[in-house]
Order: structure tokens, then C-alpha cells, then sequence
């Protein structure tokens, strides 16, 4: 599934929510390191999304980001920066997930989440 969401994403008129890159490393020399998504929306409608950090076994991961949530307008995407501390390890795996959260009083209350996977390596 992740799959197919990533070829739509690249394909121009996507048919899900979206978020670029999917995959990532990212070599660092401090005690964390730093990612840069763009979550975007490809319906017509605007939504309120929110992005979370996981571990591999989809564990919450305190970690930086910036902006946390927001809302998105029809067909836009943002750029959203996320820290992850390494917590004492030299290799750090995190997915990186958009979820969307519907609207208060909407008859649809459907949640959608899209993750990429990261990985952090600390260099000495």
C-alpha cells in the first residue's frame, strides 16, 4: 500500500493524501538529526492534518516538529521540519506519518495516516 500511495504521489494527479519524500538517510554529527517532509493534499477540499513520529513498531517517538498541525488547502502541500533525537543510539529507524483529522460536525470522520521510513545515523 505504501507502495502504490508513493507512485501517486509521483504520478501528478494523486488520489490520496500524500507526503514527499517516502524514504530517507540522513547522516548527522550531533545528538539528533533533521528531516524535511512536504505533506500534501491532492483533494478539493481543504483538511487539517497532523504529523507524528514512530518508531519501527509505530511506538510514538518524542522528536521536534515544526509545524505539528495545521491545515492544508485544496491542492497544497507544505514543507514541515522534524529533529529526532538519537536517545543514546548510533542508528535511529522512524516513520514519519501525515494523518489527517477530520472536521468537527462533518458527516464523514474518516482519519487517514501516510508514513515514510527514515533512518538516522550518528557519526562521530
Amino acid at each position: 500500500m505504501l507502495a502504490t500511495l508513493a507512485l501517486a504521489a509521483t504520478t501528478g494527479t494523486a488520489g490520496a493524501q500524500s507526503m514527499s519524500p517516502m524514504r530517507g538517510v540522513v547522516d548527522s554529527f550531533t545528538e539528533g538529526f533533521a528531516l524535511r517532509v512536504y505533506p500534501s493534499n491532492p483533494y478539493d477540499q481543504r483538511i487539517r492534518v497532523e504529523i507524528k513520529v514512530y518508531d519501527q513498531d509505530f511506538h510514538e517517538v518524542r522528536a521536534d516538529v515544526r509545524p505539528a498541525d495545521f491545515t492544508l488547502a485544496a491542492g497544497a502541500s507544505r514543507k514541515v521540519t522534524v529533529v529526532v533525537p538519537f536517545a543514546g543510539v548510533a542508528d535511529r529507524k522512524v516513520r514519519v506519518c501525515t494523518e489527517s483529522i477530520p472536521f468537527p460536525n462533518q458527516q464523514t470522520q474518516i482519519r487517514t495516516q501516510v508514513c515514510g521510513k527514515f533512518l538516522g545515523r550518528r557519526r562521530s
